[in-house]
Formats: C-alpha cells, structure tokens, sequence
C-alpha cells in the first residue's frame, strides 16, 4: 500500500556481486509504499549488480559508506543476496558489526537468498527460525538457527526468504514489518 512507509529511512546493505532483482525488487516495494532507501556499502562510488550471479547486470550508486553509517540513521535494513555480495560483506568488520547491531537494536532487518550469511557472520541467527538459499541453510544451522524451508519467515525482527522466486511475498512482507517500526525522532529530523 503506498504511503505505509512515508518518512521511513530504510538502509540497503550491499557490495560488488549484488544480484540486481534481490535488491531492485525490494527497493521499489519499499519505496512504493514512501520510504527513502540509501544504499550503504563497503566502497564508495557504485556497486556492480550481477543476474544470476554470473552476468553483468550494471550498477548501483553507493549512498553511504557503512563505516560512517549507524544504526539510528535508520529505521529498518535490507541485506539481498547474490553469492559475492554477502561474502565481500562478511569480510568487512565495520558492515558484520552493522548487521549485528541493527538486530540487537530490536529493528525491523530483512534478508533474501544468500543475504542471510551476514547473519551469520554478526553471530545473530543462533535461537532464529530462518530460510536462505538451499546452499546457505548448513551455515545457517551450524550457526545454531532453526532452518525451514519456506517462501518467507519472520521470527522477530528478521525476515528472511529463499530465492527471487519468492520476491512477491518477501517485498509485501517487509512493507508489513518495516512498517510496524517505529519512526525515530532522530531520523525525522534528517529528512
């Protein structure tokens, strides 16, 4: 529904290997519904999106570098997938101590396809009930999450979801949790 999300700041945390329809998809749902998106990432300038991980799928202008982003800037996170994407993240302390807090924090996070490793390195999915990527649901466990498999799981303030086949009812998903976030005064003032 458009408006759910007006004056919402929703921070998008992504590298070079972004797959473009995880981030895109979401973005546009988000900001349908009124919310601004900055992208945060770990190099300024942009980030090369792929499709299916393999092609070029052109670029996305980087809004903030997460080493100077905080969690009070924001309302709510996206983390999409792509393979290298959150494995270029997960190497860097500054956006694994992001994701860590945005958790602790009690915001609304949300994460797609191989988006769910950040959780993973921040140490966040132990005691979760989470869905990945086929090929992430062994981290995922070994993390100490209870891994199903289903279109869309929100346990708390994360939301994950399996694939960009699932992206309807994980873009309509997040528009519902992030908009039960509550808009900071803080982030108010920065608009």
């Amino acid at each position: 529904m458009a408006g759910e999300l007006n004056g919402r700041r929703i921070a998008i945390l992504a590298a070079d290997g972004v797959e473009r329809v995880e981030l895109e998809r979401p973005r546009q749902a988000l900001e349908g519904a009124g919310a601004r998106t900055v992208v945060v990432s770990i190099s300024s300038g942009e980030i090369q999106a792929r499709d299916h991980d393999l092609e070029d799928a052109g670029t996305f202008a980087v809004d903030q570098l997460v080493g100077s982003a905080s969690v009070e800037d924001y309302e709510a996170l996206l983390l999409p997938g792509g393979t290298v994407n959150p494995d270029k993240l997960r190497m860097e302390p500054a956006a694994v101590k992001f994701v860590r807090d945005f958790v602790r924090s009690g915001k609304p996070v949300a994460s797609i396809c191989h988006g769910p490793w950040s959780l993973v390195e921040a140490d966040v999915a132990r005691g979760r009930r989470l869905t990945s990527w086929p090929s992430v649901r062994t981290d995922l466990r070994n993390a100490g999450a209870e891994v199903v498999d289903e279109q869309v799981v929100t346990d708390g303030n994360i939301t994950t979801s399996r694939s960009p086949d699932d992206l309807p009812a994980f873009c309509e998903r997040i528009v519902q949790e992030f908009a039960k976030a509550p808009q900071s005064a803080d982030v108010r003032g920065r608009r």
